[in-house]
């Protein structure tokens, strides 16, 4: 989240995404939502492969605030290292390319989103768009737009059978 988001509310956060307010593009400031870093530790611990799927695309073609020119697609990257994210790959939208069509290449047994509140909700949502002969492969779990993941289940067993 954006690091001006800290010590605000939810709503307030949201507001503040959608009224590209202070920070809002300053993607290296980024800082983790509650307890994010420490759960996926503890999913890795236990074997799980992370995938970070990044917003940030060179595609002329993305809403505005994604677009960054190539030598600033590594912001993620070095967000995840400053705040000891744990190691897994990250995926940017190629050229035309959607979230879904990464999804659909990756095909990770879990898909964690957010509902996209912020901008427009379910018809924005990465699992909404994924083929279905695909997406019955993936569990799905959505958590509101900035609550988290604090609540999901630290163990990976609990956790697959929690997703849809």
């Amino acid at each position: 989240m954006p690091k001006s988001a800290i010590g605000k509310t939810r709503e307030q956060i949201i507001k503040q995404v959608k009224d590209q307010g202070e920070s809002v593009r300053d993607f290296s400031a980024y800082v983790p939502i509650g307890n994010t870093v420490e759960k996926l530790k503890k999913w890795a611990e236990q074997g799980a492969v992370i995938f970070y799927l990044s917003a940030l695309t060179e595609d002329k073609n993305a809403r505005g605030d994604e677009v960054v020119g190539k030598e600033n697609i590594t912001v993620d990257q070095e967000v995840l290292d400053k705040n000891k994210f744990p190691k897994g790959e990250i995926y940017h939208r190629l050229k035309g390319e959607s979230y879904a069509q990464i999804a659909e290449r990756i095909v990770p047994d879990i898909l964690i989103e957010d509902d996209c509140e912020s901008i427009g909700g379910k018809k924005e949502m990465t699992i909404t768009f994924i083929k279905p002969k695909i997406k019955q492969k993936i569990r799905s779990v959505i958590i509101k737009e900035f609550s988290g993941i604090n609540d999901l289940p630290d163990n990976l067993h609990e956790l697959l059978k929690y997703a849809n």
